[in-house]
């Protein structure tokens, strides 16, 4: 598996990969990981809390040597995953893709480029994969309006151990008026978070997490409380506590969060984007917006009303098992004959190669 996106960073795309990697090697299966901290990086321009490995071609080449994969995924667009389909292309090795971040717009939030100059990019660097992976019905039918093509469903886990309304109690909010409206993740601009923090609501505000933009908003909003990231028994006691959460975002292609809070016996508030319009109608463990640029204050309000047990009983439905059970459905998507005489070939020639090596 190559990767851009890797530990140390806090978000949905690494909770998904380490608990995915983690249930494959509980199966029994033996995984691989290409990922930044392996190699020189620089800081992503705009965010710098994001490296990106440079200069790392040949490493890859001679890690795919190495392991002899049986199956190539690569998880990201960024140089890792660059380099790694470059080995596949050149050696044709068949590979899948996945998506979990919406670049074109992540760009054009930050940068004076168009969505069109994204999608082509997006497009170019996934057209070779024998699938793509994404995680809700709507972001494919999404992707194929723009004309990718091979697509298929990864839907997502939760941690309902770790993630668990036992936690409400003691409350870390006891100082706080309420009710309580929480915010968890990257404090960025492509994560819409202002419109949350504007909102006329009653109670409390609270924002758990770090990023470029905290600082700015920080100051733009006063009363909202910004508490910094959270992990562990404490990041869930958070979800717990709160009576409602806000998810503003409208450049996820999921939203890991949404269901860690529902986990936690909270409910969610959203618009009608990728990820919440695919996990929340007819749930009855949130509300939508009725709008993209207005109605999230009713839906937060909406919330407040919902019964957190069945908030919790839906939840439940998540596993990070059938996630990954998917993600392995999904790696083997190659029947051409000639693509299977490849890897017999080239297991064969990497026994030669430890054959032939002299003795130490």
């Amino acid at each position: 598996m190559a990767t851009d996106a890797w530990e140390p960073q806090v978000n949905g795309v690494v909770r998904t990969l380490t608990r995915v990697i983690s249930e494959l090697r509980d199966m029994g299966h033996e995984v691989e990981i290409i990922s930044p901290d392996q190699f020189k990086t620089v800081p992503l321009p705009t965010y710098s809390e994001i490296r990106l490995a440079i200069g790392a071609d040949e490493a890859v080449r001679e890690r795919f040597k190495a392991f002899e994969p049986e199956a190539i995924h690569i998880a990201t667009e960024g140089t890792l995953g660059l380099a790694a389909r470059r080995v596949c292309l050149e050696w044709k090795l068949p590979f899948t893709t996945s998506y979990h971040t919406r670049f074109p717009e992540y760009v054009s939030a930050r940068l004076p480029l168009p969505l069109a100059a994204g999608y082509a990019y997006m497009k170019w660097f996934h057209k070779p994969s024998g699938r793509l992976m994404v995680a809700t019905p709507t972001m494919q039918a999404e992707l194929e309006a723009h004309g990718f093509r091979n697509i298929s469903p990864w839907s997502r886990g939760v941690d309902t151990e770790l993630f668990h309304p036992r936690l409400r109690q003691p409350d870390i909010f006891k100082d706080l008026p309420r009710p309580i409206f929480l915010n968890v993740g990257r404090v960025a601009v492509e994560k819409n978070i202002e419109a949350f923090a504007r909102l006329p609501l009653p109670g409390s505000k609270v924002i758990v997490g770090d990023g470029p933009q905290r600082e700015e908003l920080a100051a733009r909003y006063p009363e909202v409380v910004f508490v910094g990231a959270k992990f562990g028994e404490e990041l869930a006691a958070h979800f717990a506590c709160a009576d409602v959460f806000v998810f503003p975002s409208l450049t996820d292609t999921f939203g890991l969060v949404i269901l860690e809070a529902m986990a936690a016996g909270t409910p969610v508030a959203g618009f009608s984007a990728p990820g919440p319009i695919d996990i929340i109608p007819g749930s009855g463990a949130g509300a939508l917006a009725p709008g993209k640029s207005d109605g999230l204050l009713e839906a937060c309000l909406a919330c407040l009303e919902l019964d957190r047990d069945q908030v919790r009983t839906f939840a439940e439905k998540f596993s990070w098992r059938a996630c990954a059970e998917e993600f392995l459905r999904n790696l083997q998507p190659y029947p051409e004959p000639e693509k299977t005489r490849f890897w017999r070939r080239l297991r064969r020639l990497a026994r030669l190669r430890r054959r032939d090596k002299p003795a130490a």
